[in-house]
């Protein structure tokens, strides 16, 4: 579990490093512009961190059903080659899908100007600067990826049904707590991974303006990368105890 949290760690820091430090750069230096490198770079890795991100998840969600439904098996099912495996995996297929989508967004003649309406880089804003009809082969490969994001999302409600039926046949209630406290922060994190990415891209068009996308972009490309360690965090006892603490002692100075 916490090789796999390891490795969500890292590619939330590369999400956030992605887009955030050029945001508050151009902030404070009262710009508004990024090159053509940049932008290229920016869109390559936000997307490529993003889609091996849900590669992850589903892969933690696949690590949780073993832990707990076939335990005497996890160590033949999920050793440490085996993890390792599944986590290069992981990264291998997010790289390759942010070459692919890269690439073929930026074959495409801009012909609409060269305004990105969005605080980065991603497709979307930049298709729309595309006057060619090649515009198409983006809308098939978009498809394919949607095509893999609902079978790893079916994959990963099916391991939930199939450990939430395991966890309530147990007759531990210690057992059952454990159990419970290792799936809701993945559960949560799954679930505003999701949450965000499914409104952005799903929305409606007759609400959206510009106010409302930059508020959505900031939604799912920097809550969740910063939420997430704060989520796994709060298992930690430690960690919780002093939080406790602190806001224990601030409220006792007021």
């Amino acid at each position: 579990m916490y090789f796999f949290l390891l490795n969500l760690a890292l590619l939330d820091l590369g999400t956030i490093s992605t887009t955030v430090p050029k945001s508050m750069a151009n902030f404070l230096w009262d710009t508004r512009a990024i090159s053509y490198a940049g932008c290229v770079s920016q869109l390559f890795f936000f997307s490529s961190f993003l889609s091996a991100e849900f590669s992850l998840l589903t892969i933690m969600a696949y690590d949780r059903y073993v832990a707990i439904c076939r335990p005497l098996h996890y160590e033949t099912l999920l050793g440490s080659r085996a993890c390792a495996q599944l986590a290069a995996a992981a990264w291998v297929c997010g790289f390759l899908n942010g070459m692919l989508h890269t690439a073929n967004t930026f074959s495409l003649p801009l012909c609409q100007g060269n305004a990105v309406h969005q605080f980065f880089c991603e497709i979307p804003p930049v298709l729309k600067l595309s006057c060619s009809t090649t515009y198409l082969r983006e809308v098939w490969l978009n498809a394919f990826s949607a095509f893999l994001f609902v079978g790893s999302f079916v994959f990963i409600v099916v391991s939930y049904a199939q450990i939430f039926r395991a966890v309530l046949r147990m007759s531990s209630q210690q057992g059952r707590h454990k159990a419970f406290a290792t799936c809701l922060p993945h559960l949560a994190v799954v679930s505003l991974f999701i949450s965000t990415g499914i409104f952005v891209y799903l929305k409606p068009p007759s609400i959206s303006s510009p106010s409302l996308n930059l508020v959505v972009a900031v939604l799912y490309s920097v809550v969740p990368p910063a939420v997430n360690p704060l989520i796994y965090s709060l298992r930690n006892q430690e960690l919780k105890a002093a939080l406790s603490k602190l806001l224990t002692g601030c409220l006792q100075k007021q």
